[in-house]
């Protein structure tokens, strides 16, 4: 019977122990064979291979959708002139031509209420214009005056010049003569002289001494009458010459005066023209200014922001009325770049973009593998840098790519990713691990830019 217990529970005992050992088998795997060894070493594998494949360097810029050239970015459409609205032609969404009218302004300064301000402009125009010709009149008349003048003041001094040679000549004949009575005044005297003599010692008769002193009387009266005769001619030759003078003085006293009456008339008509002229920039700026009471539109394009409403109300002078959106625009994004990553950039590099609302499967480092995605190349870096500490870079669609879409807008939304350099996968983790910039290159220029330069 102890026999028999004894070995009941030795058995179970032992299936006791087969159950452990069973449950620890199952519970550890210790016989089941595992394929996670062959796992890690392939992932290792791969993981090594992968830090030898080509990595294309890149800078990451969120930019807006903008223009390339500054007229065809959104464009405020200001009043020249204050006024008030009196019509509008247009609202907001509106696509208009470049010339259609956006709305009317009315006169609102009391200067130019008068309706019929050109025509009086120009009625004083047309006084002033008949005023020069009067003037210039005068100044003609002066001038015909003065060349009378002129023509009578040389035929008198030529009658004057006669009359002064005739006079010389008189003169000269009456110096002659004076000479003549000296000459016989003194024969006379040495004969009334000697007739003395001669009386006194009786060789002469008293009637011839009487005779002779009565010829010696004669030739002192004839001299004396010569000396007066040529002393008048003298004078009457001064007083030719003084009347001469005189002549000469009155007719270029009536010649400066006519030439001065020509000179003012003159100087009136240059005065009166500029008046004229001041009056037709005054005409032509009343015509600007009743041009300018209706708006136009510039440029074609949409309608926005209508920044007055209603009729009557006010516009001050370059106050924004709307705002035009041009229809033909060249897009472009603007993009800021870090000052660490401006040296990386140059003109003609390219850039990929992510525009805001189109779908696009992203793989910065293998931009072939990248869908979506559109080209462009960079047209433009700004030397200074803007106002929140980065540098202004625009780039324009590249048109050797895909074109970009239609439907883009200016404002919207676009992530640039501008490509440099191809890197190992391994470099390019060291480098961001160290905080390391990308490597400087040389943008590489395409053939049709080379082709374009031979």
């Amino acid at each position: 019977m102890k026999h028999h217990h004894s070995y009941i529970e030795s058995a179970i005992e032992e299936q006791l122990q087969n159950s452990k050992l069973q449950s620890f088998t199952n519970i550890y795997q210790i016989h089941k064979k595992s394929s996670i060894k062959k796992w890690t070493i392939a992932i290792l594998i791969l993981v090594l291979v992968a830090l030898f494949l080509p990595w294309t360097q890149n800078i990451k810029a969120k930019g807006s959708v903008t223009t390339l050239r500054q007229e065809q970015r959104a464009q405020e459409l200001n009043s020249i002139i204050a006024g008030k609205i009196v019509k509008w032609y247009v609202k907001e969404g509106d696509i208009v031509n470049a010339g259609d009218t956006i709305l009317q302004l009315g006169e609102v300064k009391v200067d130019y209420f008068d309706p019929q301000l050109l025509n009086r402009t120009q009625q004083q125009i047309q006084a002033k214009q008949q005023s020069i010709e009067g003037y210039k009149g005068k100044a003609t008349t002066a001038d015909t005056q003065v060349g009378a003048l002129e023509k009578a003041s040389v035929l008198k001094l030529a009658s004057l010049d006669n009359k002064i040679k005739q006079q010389q000549l008189k003169a000269e004949s009456d110096s002659m003569d004076v000479i003549a009575a000296n000459n016989d005044f003194t024969i006379y005297k040495r004969q009334i002289d000697a007739a003395k003599i001669m009386l006194d010692s009786g060789a002469i008769a008293l009637t011839e001494f009487e005779k002779r002193k009565a010829n010696y009387q004669t030739a002192a009266a004839k001299k004396t009458s010569a000396e007066n005769k040529f002393l008048q001619s003298k004078q009457e030759l001064i007083n030719l010459r003084i009347e001469k003078n005189s002549v000469v003085q009155d007719y270029t006293d009536k010649i400066s005066k006519a030439q001065g009456d020509k000179y003012s008339a003159l100087s009136q008509v240059a005065s009166t023209d500029a008046e004229v002229s001041k009056l037709q920039s005054i005409y032509a700026s009343y015509d600007v200014r009743n041009k300018l009471y209706y708006i136009t539109a510039p440029q074609n394009g949409q309608v926005a922001k209508a920044k007055k409403a209603g009729v009557g109300e006010m516009v001050k002078e370059g106050d924004m009325v709307v705002q035009i959106i041009p229809q033909n625009i060249q897009y472009a994004v603007e993009m800021y770049v870090a000052p660490m990553d401006l040296p990386l950039l140059s003109k003609g590099q390219t850039v990929r973009f992510v525009f805001d609302g189109f779908p696009a499967i992203v793989f910065s480092g293998w931009p072939n593998a990248t869908y979506g995605t559109f080209a462009g190349k960079v047209a433009v870096i700004e030397n200074s840098v803007s106002g929140n500490g980065m540098f202004r870079v625009l780039v324009a669609e590249d048109t050797t790519d895909k074109h970009w879409p239609k439907q883009l807008r200016l404002g919207g939304g676009a992530q640039g990713i501008a490509l440099l350099k191809n890197v190992p996968v391994y470099y390019e983790l060291w480098r961001n691990i160290n905080g390391f910039p990308p490597e400087y290159y040389t943008a590489e220029k395409n053939d049709k830019d080379t082709k374009e330069k031979k």
